[in-house]
């Protein structure tokens, strides 16, 4: 379902290359006259620094490389166009110099049988003589070689005064063109298109997922024995075609890209999505999830409050359609990519399950705060030190598929903040969001009749809301009693209090007398007392535990009732 997808898309992507081409990024470019001879060195590049980016070309597909020497067609690393290896202090020059000649004479042999009539083209002629003769001093003299030798970067040749690289010319288009279409070797049936075809023996790399190999790694591979079925070799494992394997790879690179707007990373997982024919979803999903701009107030969660503001006005939902939506979730495994996740559905029910996660994690927050949080910010708020990388691995992905299919978040979720909750002991905005979310969801399946509000809820009995709601009216109160204490009861008691309220409780009860009786407004103590007696009226004791699902709603009891304070004395200034 999935390379079958993929290989549909590919073929609506207008900038695609075609069969037996791929779009490359090429640094350097070495300008030759007719006669073979070395003209100039052209850096494609365009930035400052280390985000100077090279400008991408259609040329010849890649050859698969592993351990062998492997050249590709009138383009390569300075190893095989020049015989000069990346330098690595941890290896003998000697024996790479020597790799070197073997990978330079491959890359004139490929080119020579290529075209074995190379006096038919200029550009090709100009090629062979310019590698036949060796005379590469100028080269090694540029201001710019050392930076090509150092980096290995990819490097491709054109003629003076053309503008087009000769691996772009016509003869080399016909001459990949007629191999990749007259090769009939190993005919079998297309597990994807179902008809036949010259089977793929080895898949392109896919490039762009965040950890994998830059050089890229595989989702359909077969390298070892215990991969092997009936003692097939590689690709006969999984009998893919040519044309289906170039159709999904292609496709598949295309939406991994650098500047790409159909991916985005998600936890550990980078993420594409595409529609099964053009769609405005596909501009907007991006938007949806990840992170608002700075600075631009205006435009932040622009693509959120288009999806809210139809139901509000009664118009026809702005995504509403039939049309198939596919997400794909990517993550490293060695030399390998792991499917992470995969959803597909209707862009009419991916809408419908967004526009229900934002209610779900809606709730109060200060006015400098954004509305709708994006997913890495939820995300982030479970993870030690509030760094990406240490999200747990499965849990970005199950939270990504939770929210597209409408489906209870994952039970690690909750058990995630709540940790993160009692080792900082900081109930933040996004994660009483989580919280918040998680146990609405968690109802509304079990068609259970609680309630958790957005604000602060007097009527909520819950033994864990209420003992939240009493933990931050007794905090208040510390914190009023002592101006600019540096630690509050939060600090010392909040992990006690929510998972074993009666270990703690008793206590802090007593220890609230001592701090009502240094409020020097008289007023202001009667009010919090009465807050108190309102909450603790529906507590008969104290619970010796409190569940996981109670801590959160402990939490979510703590987040209301210290934003319901803040409120309060905004109304009063």
């Amino acid at each position: 379902m999935i390379l079958q997808a993929l290989a549909k898309y590919y073929e609506r992507i207008p900038t695609a290359a075609k069969e037996g081409f791929q779009q490359q990024e090429i640094p350097f470019i070495i300008v030759l006259n007719q006669q073979g001879d070395f003209i100039g060195l052209l850096d494609t590049r365009e930035g400052e620094g280390k985000n100077k980016k090279a400008r991408p070309f259609i040329i010849p597909k890649a050859v698969k490389k592993t351990s062998g020497i492997a050249a590709n067609l009138l383009w390569d690393n300075p190893a095989y166009v020049l015989g000069r290896p990346k330098p690595d202090k941890k290896k003998d020059l000697n024996k790479l110099l020597e790799r070197a000649k073997e990978q330079q004479e491959s890359f004139l042999s490929k080119i020579t049988e290529t075209f074995p009539d190379n006096s038919a083209d200029e550009g090709i002629n100009a090629v062979v003589r310019f590698l036949e003769a060796k005379n590469y001093a100028d080269i090694f003299n540029h201001p710019l070689w050392q930076e090509i030798e150092e980096s290995g970067a990819n490097i491709t040749f054109k003629l003076e005064g053309e503008t087009e690289l000769i691996c772009r010319r016509e003869v080399v288009k016909n001459a990949v063109i007629s191999n990749f279409q007259n090769d009939t070797s190993g005919t079998q049936t297309c597990l994807i298109t179902g008809n036949p075809d010259t089977l793929a023996r080895l898949h392109t790399a896919i490039k762009g997922v965040w950890g994998a190999q830059s050089s890229g790694a595989n989702i359909v591979s077969f390298n070892l024995d215990a991969f092997k079925s009936f003692s097939k070799e590689q690709g006969n494992n999984a009998p893919v075609g040519k044309k289906a394997e170039f159709a999904y790879t292609t496709a598949l690179n295309t939406l991994l890209a650098r500047g790409s707007r159909q991916r985005m990373q998600v936890g550990d997982a980078s993420t594409v999505f595409w529609a099964e024919k053009k769609h405005e979803i596909e501009n907007w999903f991006v938007d949806i999830f990840g992170e608002p701009a700075k600075g631009e107030s205006d435009q932040d969660n622009a693509a959120i409050k288009a999806l809210f503001k139809a139901p509000e006005t009664g118009a026809k939902p702005v995504l509403d359609d039939n049309t198939k939506f596919y997400v794909l979730g990517l993550s490293p495994n060695a030399s390998r990519i792991a499917i992470r996740f995969w959803y597909f559905g209707t862009v009419t029910e991916v809408e419908q399950n967004i526009r229900q996660h934002f209610e779900d994690i809606s709730i109060d927050h200060a006015p400098h705060q954004p509305k709708y949080l994006s997913l890495f910010r939820l995300l982030v708020s479970t993870a030690l030190q509030g760094k990406s990388d240490n999200i747990q691995p499965n849990l970005a992905g199950d939270f990504m598929r939770a929210i597209l299919a409408g489906t209870p978040y994952p039970a690690t979720l909750l058990s995630s903040v709540i940790r993160r909750i009692r080792a900082e002991r900081e109930v933040t905005y996004p994660r009483a969001s989580l919280i918040k979310a998680v146990l609405v969801r968690k109802v509304r399946y079990k068609k259970e009749k609680e309630v958790i509000d957005m604000s602060l809820d007097i009527n909520n009995a819950n033994a864990g809301y209420r003992l939240g709601r009493l933990f931050a009216v007794l905090e208040k109160i510390q914190e009023e009693a002592s101006p600019g204490i540096n630690a509050t009861i939060r600090d010392r008691f909040y992990g006690s209090a929510s998972s074993t309220p009666v270990t703690v409780f008793p206590h802090l009860m007593k220890l609230k007398n001592h701090h009502i009786a240094k409020l020097e407004n008289r007023g202001r103590a009667v009010n919090l007392e009465k807050i108190i007696g309102e909450i603790v009226d529906e507590i008969q004791d104290f619970p010796g535990h409190l569940s996981l699902d109670d801590q959160g709603r402990f939490a979510v009891g703590y987040y209301h009732q210290r934003q319901n304070f803040f409120k309060k004395k905004e109304v009063a200034e």
